[in-house]
């Protein structure tokens, strides 16, 4: 999976590079999660809680069994 940023006033996604590397803090940012092939977005816009919420449950679905 790929997660995407990009601060509220602008168009552009970026590749998130880590919570460390960011400028700002993550509440003035919207993020995105896509799968790996960036074919189908799993998460549309939303806060980085939100996100991130669904990225550990897709993964421990995935590795469940």
């Amino acid at each position: 999976m790929v997660l995407q940023y990009k601060l509220k006033s602008e168009s552009r996604w970026k590749k998130y590079p880590g919570k460390s590397k960011l400028k700002f803090s993550v509440s003035r940012y919207d993020f995105r999660l896509l799968n790996e092939a960036k074919t189908k977005v799993l998460v549309p816009k939303g806060s980085y809680e939100k996100v991130m919420k669904r990225f550990r449950a897709i993964e421990f679905w995935k590795h469940r069994g």
